[in-house]
Order: C-alpha cells, then sequence, then structure tokens
C-alpha cells in the first residue's frame, strides 16, 4: 500500500470510529468539520431529524485569512456566532477522521472563544 492509501485508510478508520459513537440531538448537535486543501467548512447537525441547524465555509466568502488555519479559525468563529442565532450552546465535535491539532484545534478554540461549549 503506497503512501497515501495508507493515509486515507487510516484517516476512513478513524472516521468511522468517531461516527460510531458521536451523534447530534437537538439539544447538542453535532459540529461537523472538513478541511480540504484550500477550504474549511463547518455545519451543525441534527442527527436525530437529519436536518442541517447551521453552515459557513470559506468557498466564496471574505474570510481575508491567508493560511488555512487562519480561515479554519475564521470559519469557528463565525459557527458559534450562527449557533448563537439558532440557540444552540453545547456541540460535539466531529473532527471528521482528522485528528485534533492544527487546524481542527484552531477551529474548536476560536469557537469555544466565541462562546461554544464542547
Amino acid at each position: 500500500m503506497d503512501r497515501l492509501a495508507h493515509t486515507l485508510h487510516n484517516r476512513n478508520q478513524r472516521r468511522r470510529r468517531v461516527r460510531a459513537t458521536v451523534t447530534g440531538t437537538p439539544q447538542r448537535p453535532r459540529l461537523n468539520v472538513f478541511i480540504s486543501n484550500r477550504h474549511v467548512s463547518a455545519q451543525l447537525i441534527d442527527d436525530t431529524r437529519h436536518m442541517t441547524l447551521a453552515h459557513v465555509t470559506t468557498v466564496g466568502s471574505k474570510a481575508g485569512a491567508i493560511t488555512l488555519t487562519e480561515k479554519a479559525a475564521w470559519a469557528g468563529s463565525e459557527i458559534a456566532k450562527k449557533a448563537k442565532a439558532v440557540k444552540v450552546r453545547q456541540v460535539v465535535l466531529d473532527r471528521n477522521g482528522r485528528l485534533y491539532h492544527g487546524r481542527v484545534q484552531a477551529l474548536a478554540e476560536a469557537a469555544r472563544k466565541t462562546g461554544l461549549e464542547f
């Protein structure tokens, strides 16, 4: 197995393991984080009703950030503001198979500073 296939295999294993235990409820929705090579997306999902409550993405936005870590921090603060608008204070973090450091950590810390509780 080449290096890229091995990396993707490990990420998919972590994604399945996390999603087996993490679910969103109306009181505590799931904060799903997706990070591509250029953009960051975050959404609040209620798994009991299969609905997205709020979402934010850097695609087509004026995020004004240079690095992807800064874009992740911007997305974290914006999703926290939108969560307040739909009266959500507590969320459960779905890091989507990524390790909790770097960009995912920047998004989570920015969301915490803006008022979300994990």
